[in-house]
């Protein structure tokens, strides 16, 4: 028949001809993967791309050097650090309960309010970093209650951690 059908010519369903598509696409990808995956020399394994060496821990804390500040959730501590030192710390916190746990993870600092008001809870929290989704933040608070999710500070160490903290800088949270 050629490249194009005959007048009259039954044609094959798109959905067939897709599924062989795909049928050869799935084996070169199956077999081009198979075959990169085999080392080029047996003397010399290629390294995996984007492999970067393991971070150190900061001394004391669960964090490593990477982080700016570090919250320790177990110990109910904090830290602030600098070119993988400890500068402040450890400091007593509050976090969040069981109902609204204090995010884990690594963040990044998103912004910054000296005064600040809660929407959701319509308190106030002075000194706030913004680091993680949904508000959280490091804030004045009391130490004698759970937080919403923040990690709350007594007063010098809320503005300690205002003004060390900038937008951008890395927040470790375990």
């Amino acid at each position: 028949m050629g490249v194009h059908a005959r007048a009259g010519a039954r044609r094959r369903p798109r959905a067939a001809l897709a599924g062989a598509a795909l049928a050869v696409v799935a084996t070169t990808l199956i077999v081009g993967v198979g075959n990169a995956a085999q080392p080029a020399s047996p003397a010399a394994p290629a390294a995996a791309v984007g492999d970067k060496p393991a971070a150190t821990l900061v001394a004391g804390t669960p964090c490593t050097t990477t982080a700016k500040a570090c919250v320790d959730l177990a110990r109910q501590v904090a830290w602030l650090i600098d070119n993988g030192a400890v500068t402040r710390g450890p400091v007593g916190v509050s976090t969040g309960d069981p109902d609204d746990p204090t995010p884990r993870g690594t963040f990044t600092v998103q912004w910054k309010a000296e005064q600040y008001t809660s929407r959701e809870y319509l308190t106030q929290m002075p000194y706030s970093v913004f680091f993680a989704p949904g508000g959280i933040a490091f804030h004045e608070g009391r130490q004698d209650t759970y937080s919403g999710g923040c990690v709350k500070l007594v007063h010098d160490d809320a503005v300690a951690w205002f003004g060390y903290l900038q937008v951008g800088d890395q927040v470790q949270v375990h």
